[in-house]
């Protein structure tokens, strides 16, 4: 299949048009509208190359329920603890910048560059990106940062610099989410922690029925508190 070179128009293909490793189009920009029509029709942006940015819309798709979230004992000891102190959009940029440094394996540096950290930013300030964050003695320890639209969160990167920090603020997004009864958290693409954590994959095909319901519902837009 043919991988679109996007206009200047924010407009995107058809997700069952992508390639078979999800990608879909390539081009355009990250302005927060196209950002926001892209989450609403299934796609992201994963990477830039030079001046391109990639767009995926990958089969299958990374999805957590909420009501399905698996913690361990081990987990659940620390956030009975209280160690960590979670926060809820106190300090976007720090966490999104921190997620571009952090360490992947396998991965040399990140697709975080700062375009994407500008990008989200701007979205954070206009409601639509949140941040969790752990502290720990007053220092950011971890957390993780997505986009909300209606009832589903996209979530986008963690880190941690202090072992269990960026799980205790993923369970604390989840069940802050809960609350507003979202649908699923969206992850994306599987990896061993969120299959740990619950996360399944689903046909692409299923994942758009589910966000099309989810979309469809008022978006909590404005600063979280937890």
């Amino acid at each position: 299949m043919p991988v679109y070179l996007l206009p200047e128009e924010p407009i995107f293909p058809l997700p069952s048009e992508a390639e078979p490793d999800g990608l879909i189009a390539i081009g355009g920009d990250l302005s927060p509208g196209r950002l926001l029509k892209a989450y609403t029709e299934g796609i992201f942006p994963w990477f830039r190359d030079e001046e391109d940015v990639f767009w995926f819309s990958p089969d299958p798709r990374m999805i957590l329920l909420p009501d399905e979230l698996k913690i361990s004992a081990s987990l659940k000891r620390v956030i009975r603890s209280g160690k960590f102190k979670v926060r809820t959009d106190s300090s976007f940029e720090k966490v999104i910048t921190a997620c571009a440094e952090a360490p992947r394996v396998g991965q040399d540096g990140s697709w975080i560059d700062p375009d994407f950290i500008k990008a989200y930013t701007d979205l954070h300030r206009l409601g639509f990106a949140h941040s969790f964050e752990a502290f720990l003695d007053g220092e950011l320890s971890g957390g993780l940062y997505g986009v909300s639209i209606g009832r589903a969160f996209f979530g986008e990167s963690m880190f941690h610099k202090v072992t269990d920090a960026s799980k205790v603020a993923f369970f604390y997004m989840v069940e802050k989410i809960k609350t507003w009864q979202f649908h699923f958290i969206d992850c994306q693409v599987e990896t061993d922690l969120l299959r740990s954590l619950g996360a399944r994959p689903v046909p692409r095909a299923e994942y758009l029925e589910r966000l099309k319901t989810a979309a469809g519902f008022p978006t909590h837009e404005g600063c979280w508190v937890l």
